[in-house]
């Protein structure tokens, strides 16, 4: 009997023409890419480029692409000057509020994922309270605040910070949880753990993707408040935003101390989410495939 040799696939090849427009079509899209990305961080470039230029630099018509020199005067003004303590304003209320709210609203919801307190209503309830528009709010705040003497005070900003960044780690933090399986944690009482123990060796380990990335973005939005800042501030609590406002003048602009504030203020987000990057990776994909 002889062996009838199996039945060879052809492979299809493409043509030469097909495999050309391919290749233009992949060149395109990196290029549009590219122009994109060049366009949407030239405004960033530029600000902070003028941080290092000199007065006649920053003014220079038509203007000077990079300085001649990298120029350190803005920097050293900021600190003589004292102008520099908005950032460690910032990042006092900013630091504080992320750190209480992260508490108090993973502790919350737990409650709402392994309880079911209040039911789904009050889980959308409490997020709803976060797309309240600050600017509706902001005047009766200041007004309450006036009465309580919580004006231009790192305690009023950062209860108002954590009170605005609970509904937002709530609502995170109970998706995540609720993606942990049950038995975990009843395994976990079984061998005679209690409550609190079993949170935090079995609860936040699994879920430390999900803290992080949610502490990242309650962080951003404190760092970032300006309207709240702008009407609950004077001298002495100050934050970065407002801090780099009062440098535009109706006579003057410091454009360099603008630079170079910007820097200054852009530093600890930098370093937070370049430290933090893979757990936010990880805890927005843990999010995402939930459901």
């Amino acid at each position: 009997m002889t062996a009838v040799a199996p039945a060879t696939v052809p492979v299809y090849t493409a043509p030469p023409w097909y495999r050309r427009a391919k290749t233009w079509q992949m060149v395109a899209r990196y290029a549009v890419a590219v122009g994109l990305t060049i366009i949407f961080l030239f405004p960033v470039y530029w600000i902070f480029i003028m941080a290092f230029k000199t007065p006649e630099e920053v003014f220079a018509s038509p203007p000077i692409w990079a300085p001649s020199s990298l120029q350190l005067n803005s920097f050293r003004k900021l600190f003589q000057d004292g102008e520099v303590i908005s950032v460690w304003n910032s990042l006092v209320t900013a630091g504080v509020s992320t750190l209480v709210a992260m508490f108090f609203g993973t502790i919350c919801a737990y409650s709402l994922a392994r309880f079911r307190t209040g039911g789904n209503n009050l889980a959308i309830w409490i997020i709803s309270q976060r797309m309240i528009p600050p600017i509706v709010i902001v005047f009766p705040i200041f007004m309450l605040y006036a009465a309580l003497g919580l004006i231009d005070s790192f305690f009023g900003l950062i209860v108002l910070y954590t009170a605005f960044n609970l509904p937002y780690v709530i609502w995170m933090m109970r998706g995540y949880i609720e993606d942990i399986p049950l038995e975990l944690e009843q395994s976990a009482l079984v061998d005679g753990w209690s409550r609190w123990q079993m949170l935090w060796r079995v609860v936040f380990p699994m879920v430390k993707g999900g803290l992080f990335a949610t502490a990242v973005f309650a962080f951003i939005f404190a760092w970032n408040d300006f309207i709240f800042a702008l009407v609950l501030t004077r001298t002495e609590v100050t934050t970065f935003p407002v801090k780099v406002t009062s440098f535009f003048g109706q006579q003057q602009t410091f454009w360099a101390k603008i630079g170079a504030m910007s820097i200054l203020g852009t530093l600890p987000i930098f370093f937070a989410v370049a430290a933090l990057q893979r757990f936010i990776v990880r805890g927005i994909s843990l999010g995402a495939v939930k459901g």
